[in-house]
């Protein structure tokens, strides 16, 4: 018997960003909020605007806090208040903006959560001016955290469910007229629960930055939104030579061919 495609090919994705509320608020979750706030603090003063959007609101903390754009608000399912940021309910993948009215688009582990983040990534290209900037902040499969997952159980943990890598990100991005920057990282200790015995790496905080600076546990990846101008090419011609000017018919000589016809 032929096997027949299937229209479901398994369980759906949920939004996993109450998980990720949960677990921000635990004390490990603090310590990676700490470092990425440090991190997001050294890019945010370099870019310059008018509005500004956060996409993705899992911590009670206006992450930008250190931007010198005035208008700021955030986007979520279940926003909250929070000074400096003016909330607004709609779905990540269907953003309530037009085109071209933005300058800067903060994804804050929206793109961790999202059952589609490819379509977060269109919307946010969408509402992107030219030359605006898109700044991704997510877990980073390619560190201590990532290799938690052959120790621990997934689902004890929503940060090891569906990380996105910034190589993976890389390959995206072109294809959305977005360039990519740069890519940092930071919190390069294993992800463990208790703060004591978590100081006693911190040595591989200084390590890591020098040897290994884009694996840490939370990554930071700057893309610049490109317009490509296209130029109209006036097409060869395939004869150089001018065409021949019309001969135009008169009456002497049409009564002259009439004359020898009729011969």
């Amino acid at each position: 018997m032929m096997e027949l495609p299937r229209l479901f090919t398994g369980e759906p994705q949920l939004d996993l960003q109450a998980d990720f509320r949960q677990w921000f608020a635990s004390d490990l979750g603090q310590h990676l909020l700490q470092t990425e706030e440090q991190l997001v603090s050294l890019i945010l003063p370099d870019l310059f605007g008018y509005h500004a959007l956060q996409i993705g609101h899992v911590v009670e903390t206006n992450l930008l806090a250190g931007s010198r754009i005035r208008h700021r608000c955030v986007v979520d399912v279940a926003p909250s208040s929070i000074k400096g940021l003016s909330p607004l309910q709609a779905l990540p993948e269907q953003l309530p903006f037009a085109n071209d009215s933005l300058d800067l688009v903060f994804v804050h582990h929206a793109l961790d959560g999202s059952p589609s983040p490819q379509a977060l990534l269109r919307e946010a290209s969408r509402v992107l001016i030219p030359e605006g900037h898109l700044l991704i902040l997510g877990f980073n499969p390619w560190s201590l955290w990532g290799l938690w997952r052959l120790f621990r159980w997934q689902a004890a943990l929503p940060w090891l469910r569906r990380p996105l890598s910034p190589q993976r990100l890389a390959d995206w991005l072109p294809l959305l007229d977005m360039e990519v920057v740069g890519v940092e990282s930071a919190c390069f200790v294993p992800p463990l629960t208790h703060a004591t015995i978590r100081r006693r790496f911190a040595w591989l905080e200084k390590l890591g930055r020098r040897y290994w600076s884009q694996g840490g546990a939370a990554y930071v990846l700057l893309a610049r939104k490109r317009v490509s101008c296209v130029t109209p090419i006036e097409p060869r011609r395939r004869n150089a030579y001018p065409a021949a000017a019309p001969v135009f018919v008169t009456e002497a000589r049409l009564r002259s061919w009439m004359n020898r016809v009729d011969e």
